[in-house]
Protein backbone atom coordinates (compact mmCIF):
# COMPACT_ATOMS: atom_id res chain seq x y z
CA UNK A 1 0.00 0.00 0.00
CA UNK A 2 3.06 2.13 0.99
CA UNK A 3 4.19 1.49 -2.29
CA UNK A 4 1.09 2.39 -4.68
CA UNK A 5 0.94 5.70 -2.24
CA UNK A 6 4.12 6.80 -3.00
CA UNK A 7 3.85 5.79 -6.67
CA UNK A 8 0.97 8.22 -7.16
CA UNK A 9 2.09 11.03 -5.22
CA UNK A 10 5.41 10.27 -7.84
CA UNK A 11 3.13 10.78 -10.63
CA UNK A 12 1.05 13.73 -9.13
CA UNK A 13 4.83 15.69 -8.76
CA UNK A 14 5.65 14.98 -12.63
CA UNK A 15 2.38 16.39 -13.82
CA UNK A 16 2.85 19.84 -11.60
CA UNK A 17 0.86 22.65 -12.65
CA UNK A 18 2.15 24.09 -15.79
CA UNK A 19 1.42 27.81 -14.38
CA UNK A 20 4.63 27.13 -11.79
CA UNK A 21 8.08 27.99 -13.45
CA UNK A 22 10.19 25.32 -14.66
CA UNK A 23 12.76 26.19 -12.18
CA UNK A 24 10.45 26.11 -9.11
CA UNK A 25 8.22 22.99 -10.66
CA UNK A 26 11.88 21.13 -10.68
CA UNK A 27 12.62 22.55 -7.10
CA UNK A 28 9.52 21.62 -6.08
CA UNK A 29 9.29 18.32 -7.08
CA UNK A 30 12.97 17.31 -5.98
CA UNK A 31 11.41 18.33 -3.18
CA UNK A 32 8.86 16.51 -2.51
CA UNK A 33 10.95 13.47 -3.87
CA UNK A 34 13.48 13.21 -1.61
CA UNK A 35 10.82 13.94 1.56
CA UNK A 36 9.15 10.89 0.07
CA UNK A 37 11.95 8.95 0.20
CA UNK A 38 11.61 8.96 4.28
CA UNK A 39 8.07 7.42 4.71
CA UNK A 40 9.39 3.63 4.06
CA UNK A 41 12.11 3.94 6.60
CA UNK A 42 9.57 5.97 9.30
CA UNK A 43 7.82 2.74 8.56
CA UNK A 44 10.63 0.67 9.58
CA UNK A 45 10.71 2.39 12.86
CA UNK A 46 7.42 2.22 13.69
CA UNK A 47 5.49 4.57 12.17
CA UNK A 48 2.33 3.75 10.14
CA UNK A 49 0.92 6.39 7.38
CA UNK A 50 -2.79 6.88 8.54
CA UNK A 51 -3.08 9.73 6.53
CA UNK A 52 -1.92 11.17 2.85
CA UNK A 53 -2.82 13.94 0.90
CA UNK A 54 -1.25 15.62 -1.83
CA UNK A 55 -1.99 19.30 -3.13
CA UNK A 56 -1.50 20.58 -6.74
CA UNK A 57 -1.33 24.38 -7.27
CA UNK A 58 1.11 27.26 -7.66
CA UNK A 59 2.51 25.90 -4.34
CA UNK A 60 2.17 21.85 -4.49
CA UNK A 61 2.17 19.96 -0.49
CA UNK A 62 2.25 16.40 0.88
CA UNK A 63 0.26 16.05 4.05
CA UNK A 64 1.06 12.87 5.63
CA UNK A 65 0.26 11.58 9.48
CA UNK A 66 1.35 9.09 10.59
CA UNK A 67 0.72 6.94 14.15
CA UNK A 68 3.32 5.46 16.63
CA UNK A 69 4.47 3.68 20.24
CA UNK A 70 5.76 5.96 22.08
CA UNK A 71 7.98 2.93 23.14
CA UNK A 72 9.50 2.82 20.04
CA UNK A 73 11.01 6.65 20.48
CA UNK A 74 12.88 6.72 23.55
CA UNK A 75 16.02 8.92 24.11
CA UNK A 76 18.30 6.53 23.06
CA UNK A 77 16.42 4.94 19.90
CA UNK A 78 16.22 8.78 19.07
CA UNK A 79 20.26 9.59 18.90
CA UNK A 80 21.08 6.01 17.45
CA UNK A 81 18.79 6.57 14.47
CA UNK A 82 20.04 10.21 13.59
CA UNK A 83 23.50 9.25 14.19
CA UNK A 84 22.71 5.99 11.48
CA UNK A 85 20.90 9.09 9.21
CA UNK A 86 23.58 11.60 9.24
CA UNK A 87 23.24 13.92 6.43
CA UNK A 88 19.58 12.81 5.64
CA UNK A 89 18.31 16.34 6.05
CA UNK A 90 14.78 14.97 5.89
CA UNK A 91 14.90 12.46 8.25
CA UNK A 92 17.22 14.54 11.16
CA UNK A 93 14.34 17.02 10.33
CA UNK A 94 11.66 14.40 11.51
CA UNK A 95 13.86 13.05 14.53
CA UNK A 96 14.77 16.26 15.66
CA UNK A 97 11.26 17.43 15.99
CA UNK A 98 9.93 14.13 18.04
CA UNK A 99 12.97 14.42 20.09
CA UNK A 100 12.24 18.02 20.91
CA UNK A 101 8.49 17.07 21.54
CA UNK A 102 9.17 14.72 23.84
CA UNK A 103 11.84 16.66 26.25
CA UNK A 104 9.60 19.26 26.13
CA UNK A 105 6.52 17.15 27.30
CA UNK A 106 8.88 16.39 30.23
CA UNK A 107 9.27 19.37 31.53
CA UNK A 108 5.21 19.82 31.89
CA UNK A 109 5.16 17.30 34.58
CA UNK A 110 1.96 15.51 32.86
CA UNK A 111 1.58 12.02 32.26
CA UNK A 112 2.37 11.25 29.08
CA UNK A 113 -0.82 9.97 26.56
CA UNK A 114 -1.11 7.56 23.78
CA UNK A 115 -0.70 7.65 20.82
CA UNK A 116 2.10 9.45 19.18
CA UNK A 117 0.60 11.23 15.88
CA UNK A 118 3.54 12.57 13.09
CA UNK A 119 2.36 14.81 11.10
CA UNK A 120 4.66 15.94 8.22
CA UNK A 121 3.88 19.04 5.72
CA UNK A 122 5.98 19.38 2.78
CA UNK A 123 5.87 22.58 0.80
CA UNK A 124 8.80 24.76 -0.47
CA UNK A 125 9.26 25.52 3.62
CA UNK A 126 8.84 21.63 5.27
CA UNK A 127 6.72 21.91 8.68
CA UNK A 128 7.24 18.83 11.08
CA UNK A 129 4.27 18.35 13.76
CA UNK A 130 4.65 16.07 16.84
CA UNK A 131 1.64 15.40 18.51
CA UNK A 132 2.07 13.31 22.02
CA UNK A 133 -1.64 12.18 22.71
CA UNK A 134 -4.59 12.30 20.97
CA UNK A 135 -5.79 16.31 20.26
CA UNK A 136 -9.27 17.15 20.97
CA UNK A 137 -8.98 20.59 18.56
CA UNK A 138 -7.34 20.36 15.69
CA UNK A 139 -5.81 23.38 13.79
Amino acid sequence: MLDDILSNARNAISGLATSVGEGTREKTAKLLEDWLQIFPILSGYGLEITSFSMTLGLSPALNVELLGKHGDWTEESIQERMTAHRGDTALTTVFTAIRTAYRLQRQTKAPLRDPLILKIIVRITPEVRVVLGQPILED
